[in-house]
């Protein structure tokens, strides 16, 4: 469904993509995901016909996104980090605004089901201006989907939604991806990438690595060992020296080989520093753990 031949785009002297290459198949969640900067909202601003690679390709449906772009962009829906509604406009107005700038002319119908699918129907007629942050996100979707679109794209849609929004968000893609869209999606939460059917991560335009979440994690070399203390800060910084640490609020997160082999040595390091662990365990790797694993790697 979608595919990406070596691309790279450069603003000035900065270099947002090196080479990237990829393939989307028909139906896929894929996720991408990387911390601001990594060249992800470019990604999907060039796929989207938005903006022009300096070189290389790209292709939806088989169509080249430059020189088809205007078959390409009837076909994808694309939900951006800042996505215009008109404030001025009610929830079912907006929805036609959308309709019309598509040509679509009996939305109606397309309407009551997007507002059903959204539980906006009890808000069809609010001002967008006075609709929640979840709520404007799922307006946005709405109107990003009025068309039927083939490909959706949405970057960063669930960034500065509270939690239980966050959560009715990922059931409407879920439910979109039983319909057999491919949705393509960037995200900074790797809770959310878990969702993903697979993800590439990505950092400082290039590609890290690319997989299932399962796929991915098998790549993490040695035992995750979560330990929880009275003094995670010092703890963290001491045990630094010896494993890779990871700090996760009130708990530490070590990249061991082996527990029987390595605790002893972590447990007499802490006690020698009047520091108490209070628990341990060995945890499966997740994938905040692979990538900053992946981060620190590449900088070595």
């Amino acid at each position: 469904m979608i595919k990406i031949e070596n691309l790279y785009k450069n603003y000035n002297k900065v270099e947002a993509l090196k080479g990237i290459s990829l393939q989307i198949n028909s139906g896929e969640m894929f996720g991408i995901i990387g911390p601001d900067g990594a060249g992800k909202t470019t990604t999907i601003r060039i796929l989207c016909g938005l903006l022009n690679a300096t070189s290389g390709n790209s292709f939806l449906m088989k169509k080249n996104t430059v020189s088809e772009r205007s078959i390409i962009q009837k076909s994808i829906g694309y939900l951006s980090q800042n996505f215009s509604l008109y404030g001025d406009l009610t929830v079912d107005e907006n929805i036609e605004f959308f309709a019309n700038i598509h040509n679509i002319k009996d939305y109606h119908n397309r309407r009551d089901e997007l507002l059903e699918f959204t539980k906006l129907i009890p808000f069809r007629n609010r001002l967008a201006n006075n609709l929640s942050g979840g709520m404007k996100q799922k307006l946005a979707l709405a109107c990003s989907l009025i068309h039927k679109p083939k490909i959706l794209f949405l970057d960063e849609p669930t960034t500065g939604v509270d939690p239980v929004s966050r959560r009715d968000f990922w059931k409407i893609l879920a439910n979109l991806k039983k319909d057999g869209i491919t949705i393509v999606l960037t995200t900074p939460y790797l809770d959310e990438a878990e969702r993903c059917t697979r993800i590439a991560f990505m950092n400082e335009g290039k590609i890290m690595d690319i997989g299932t979440p399962s796929e991915l994690k098998l790549k993490m070399k040695g035992q995750i060992l979560e330990i929880v203390c009275n003094e995670i800060p010092k703890a963290g910084k001491i045990l630094k020296e010896l494993f890779d640490v990871q700090l996760f609020g009130d708990r530490i997160n070590l990249v061991i080989n082996d527990f029987n082999d390595d605790y002893p040595q972590i447990e007499s390091i802490l006690e020698q520093n009047s520091i108490k662990i209070i628990d341990k365990r060995v945890v499966t790797p997740s994938l905040e753990n692979l990538f900053i694993y992946l981060m620190k790697k590449l900088k070595s």
